[in-house]
């Protein structure tokens, strides 16, 4: 491990509890927030705040998922470990920043009532064609049919007209600057992995189309982990929506966590990246996003946008309708074998589940691996099983079952508020199986003769955005304690 890193976090040690009254209080309001806004959650167990305990559990856990990672590395000598430790503070320092430091998380939170803002502008549309067509508003159904689906749509048309206007090329191009200076990649993979954090997977390549076919396979890695291990800044408003239904309070929770995991994704997908396939080539330190328009003008733009929207939209409510309906067919078939061998009762007497179903094997299959990044142990399985769902389904339909697993009324729950969080930062991201054929599709579109570098790494990239969000997850826990 880096020298650095370990006197970065010796010097948090240290400074901890002299942050330890603030950060208390921080503890508190978002326990408090969180338990206030919804009915029937005064036995969620609040965080603990920063401890030992809480650091060696963390440190475990980012040691482990390094050690995944190196295991799975192409050229293991050729790792740079500065890097490496570099990517870590960053993450360490946005994960404190946002969870721990007042004026961080007012400006996260700003930002989140801009997103907030949104999805009610967004509603005021949805009201205008849906209202009086349902009955009851309160259900996930309404939710995410006339709430979150329309979110997609009204973000993806004002994100395509802020690209027509140069407003994202420009952020995005200051915080390439960043990372290619800290942390020594390329210009055009900086380009992409900041563009994936306000754009999607298929999107943030535009910004280095004239790059894509002169990248070398680390290059390429980089750009594909990037995308999965972000999420577009469509679906980021839907979540928030999803997660905090219409309570403002609580979307303003969620709305920090979800940005905080969208920006740690960053660094954390160039760490993981760059372990699993070292950069061994001189790199191009140019950073000039491209040219290229969406649109002519910017009605053209808006229209575009409102066009890919609507397609990601039904794409969206599409998969999820028929990965909701195989899950639930693949529970029935186990449900009934279960009944058959009285496996059933046992389920119910010893787990959080009351019969034998899917979640309940992806929750065992993964349970090991959540102890290890931190999670509690009556909360392993439950973590366990959001993560499966995620890679095996999409990460929209783990935030489905997180928004009801969140829930103090349903039959199984979470135990502990960190959880909660936790799973905000480990589902942050397109890392699922379904998205090696997007990457490959949608990049290998612009780039035609990289298709086959991106069908060779789709597994490999699974893996490293997977990695990268659960590091997140891991210093987000670790930091709440």
């Amino acid at each position: 491990m880096n020298t650095k890193l370990w006197i970065l976090l010796l010097a948090l040690c240290t400074f901890f509890p002299s942050l330890a009254q603030d950060s208390l209080a921080v503890d508190i309001v978002d326990s408090v927030t969180y338990n206030d806004v919804r009915e029937n959650t005064a036995d969620i167990v609040p965080n603990g705040g920063f401890s030992i305990n809480s650091l060696w559990r963390g440190m475990l856990g980012m040691a482990v998922l390094i050690l995944i990672a190196f295991l799975f590395s192409s050229n293991r000598k050729a790792i740079n470990w500065k890097t490496v430790g570099i990517g870590l503070s960053l993450q360490l320092l946005i994960a404190v920043g946002v969870l721990k430091v007042s004026w961080v998380q007012m400006a996260f939170e700003a930002i989140g009532a801009v997103f907030i803002s949104i999805l009610g502008f967004t509603r005021a549309g949805s009201k205008f064609l849906f209202e009086g067509l349902v009955v009851d508003t309160n259900t996930f159904g309404y939710i995410f049919a006339f709430q979150v689906l329309p979110t997609i749509i009204f973000f993806s048309a004002l994100t395509s007209l802020l690209f027509y206007l140069g407003v994202i090329q420009k952020v995005v191009r200051g915080l390439a600057w960043l990372l290619s200076k800290s942390l020594g990649i390329s210009g055009p993979e900086s380009l992409s992995v900041a563009g994936n954090i306000f754009l999607g997977q298929t999107e943030a390549p535009l910004l280095i189309k004239a790059y894509l076919e002169k990248m070398n396979r680390s290059e390429i890695l980089l750009v594909m982990i990037g995308g999965m291990a972000t999420v577009a800044g469509a679906v980021l408003a839907a979540y928030i929506g999803f997660l905090g239904g219409e309570d403002e309070a609580l979307q303003l929770v969620f709305a920090k966590h979800l940005l905080a995991a969208s920006v740690m994704a960053a660094p954390g997908a160039i760490v993981i990246s760059k372990i699993l396939h070292p950069q061994t080539e001189v790199v191009n330190t140019d950073i000039e996003v491209s040219t290229e328009k969406i649109g002519s003008n910017m009605l053209d733009a808006i229209a575009n946008g409102t066009t890919e929207g609507l397609k990601l939209a039904v794409n969206v409510g599409a998969m999820l309708l028929v990965f909701v309906a195989l899950i639930a067919m693949i529970n029935g078939i186990l449900g009934y074998a279960g009944d058959l061998t009285n496996f059933n009762q046992w389920m119910a007497e010893n787990t959080a589940y009351s019969e034998f179903s899917l979640e309940a094997i992806l929750g065992t299959v993964f349970a090991p691996l959540m102890w290890l990044i931190g999670v509690a142990n009556e909360d392993v399985m439950l973590m366990g099983q959001l993560l499966g769902i995620k890679l095996a389904a999409s990460e929209f339909v783990g935030y489905i079952q997180l928004a009801e697993l969140k829930d103090l009324t349903q039959g199984a729950n979470l135990t502990y508020n960190k959880s909660v969080i936790m799973a905000t930062y480990m589902l942050c991201g397109f890392a699922n199986f379904a998205s090696i054929g997007i990457q490959i599709g949608g990049i290998g579109s612009l780039a035609p003769g990289q298709r086959k570098t991106l069908s060779e790494f789709g597994m490999k990239a699974v893996l490293g955005g997977s990695i990268a969000s659960l590091l997140s997850a891991t210093i987000a826990g670790m930091i709440l304690g």
